[in-house]
């Protein structure tokens, strides 16, 4: 949580300037580029096995072979592409006999790599959608109309729906909501130190804490209950609690490898993030609710149900006292780029953050690199580029159309060649 009390409110700073906004997305792109790269070549790799293992005539079992006939019914490769790659993908130690365990470890490895490369896949097309959104904002200057083009195949209905005049669009997207993205960014800055605040007055000077004064002033005098506006500002403070703290999961590198893609997310990323969201429910709550005075706290439900079974020891009072002063500890490094210190010192990056330096064009020079990507997808034809060829061979399956018709992001734009000295020609995206 202490991350994003300073990222939360900073990204919305940031974001304000449209043209460091647009340079910062470009210093994004070569990374996720890059990524997408290595995991369209490991899922070729993977799936090059399972061609030879298809063509395997002896050593395999019938049940192991329908195993791997289904499993290659998923591939996202022609035919032709498999059997260019076999010749070049080195020994990757098949067994000469197939096993169950063998196969599982196979098939959770050509899984998990099909949806990494959908994730990166989405991020690349969000990416250069935002990018090209952006960049509308600013070419729209000279014109005063905005018009973002015809929306894409997967966007929702609010999306599809256009209200606005290119003309009031314009209006809305350069002279309004910079400003209000400043305006929020002060008030959850605010927000951010009164409850870091809090946190380290809450034991030592109570009656100096923020957050009480906010709830304890709407409480009745008569029966001790909070009323219904001081309710509600305890669930603005809990949203904007939950919120920092749900945003560092897209920034914290400890568990790059999980990530929520829409209507592609992998299940043991699904699991994992439903578990952190469970595990964080408690502390938070409980956290929050030492805020307030003993006699509020502990007329809740939640704290007859569960918060005084932490309290049951000396150990878990002390620790309840002494735990919330490290909240310092990440809002300092935060706050003063310690990571990027860090990333300097060990190359070692610990934290996902836009680079000032980079975005603003400094010596790194990555957003000119991001901005060569993006005209480079921009001026590819897809139809020149075999692009319908390529869906072609991958959908001729029946199966693979009744398994995998709804699990297709806007990849339409992008497909790329990872080995640029094979017969498919040049890369494409």
């Amino acid at each position: 949580m202490g991350h994003g009390l300073v990222a939360v409110p900073r990204r919305l700073y940031r974001n304000a300037n449209i043209s460091t906004r647009l340079r910062r997305i470009q210093s994004q792109a070569p990374a996720v580029d890059e990524k997408l790269k290595h995991s369209i070549s490991v899922l070729e790799g993977l799936e090059s096995q399972l061609t030879q293992l298809r063509q395997r005539k002896n050593g395999i079992s019938r049940d192991h072979q329908e195993w791997i006939e289904e499993l290659s019914d998923g591939s996202s490769l022609p035919e032709s592409r498999l059997v260019s790659l076999t010749p070049q993908t080195p020994n990757a130690a098949i067994p000469a006999v197939t096993t169950d365990r063998y196969l599982a470890e196979l098939s959770r490895k050509v899984n998990r790599a099909r949806h990494k490369r959908l994730r990166f896949i989405h991020t690349w097309d969000c990416l250069k959608q935002e990018a090209d959104d952006t960049q509308a904002i600013l070419d729209a200057l000279a014109s005063k109309h905005l018009d973002f083009g015809s929306p894409s195949p997967y966007s929702s209905f609010f999306e599809r729906i256009k209200i606005l005049t290119p003309y009031t669009r314009y209006l809305l997207h350069y002279h309004v909501i910079p400003p209000i993205r400043i305006f929020l960014a002060a008030v959850l800055a605010l927000a951010s130190i009164c409850i870091i605040w809090s946190e380290l007055v809450k034991y030592v000077a109570p009656q100096l804490s923020i957050i009480r004064f906010t709830i304890v002033s709407h409480r009745s005098d008569s029966d001790g209950k909070v009323h219904f506006a001081g309710q509600v500002m305890a669930s603005l403070w809990m949203c904007y609690m939950c919120t920092a703290a749900l945003a560092s999961f897209s920034d914290i590198k400890v568990w790059g490898n999980r990530a929520l893609v829409k209507r592609n997310t992998y299940g043991e990323s699904a699991t994992w993030y439903a578990g952190q969201v469970a595990k964080l429910t408690v502390p938070l709550a409980y956290n929050f609710l030492t805020f307030l005075p003993p006699d509020v706290h502990r007329e809740t439900a939640f704290y007859k149900f569960l918060g005084q079974l932490i309290n049951l020891t000396p150990l878990g009072k002390g620790f309840d006292f002494f735990f919330p002063i490290f909240i310092l500890v990440p809002v300092c490094a935060t706050l003063f780029n310690l990571y990027g210190r860090v990333k300097g010192v060990f190359r070692f990056d610990i934290v996902e953050d836009d680079d000032e330096e980079g975005a603003a064009g400094g010596s790194g020079g990555g957003w000119r690199e991001g901005r060569a990507l993006f005209e480079r997808e921009t001026l590819n034809d897809p139809e020149r580029l075999g692009l319908a060829d390529r869906h072609a061979a991958a959908s001729n399956s029946p199966r693979q159309q009744q398994r995998y018709q709804d699990r297709i992001p806007n990849s339409s734009r992008r497909i790329i060649n990872s080995h640029p000295s094979d017969s498919l020609g040049s890369p494409t995206r």
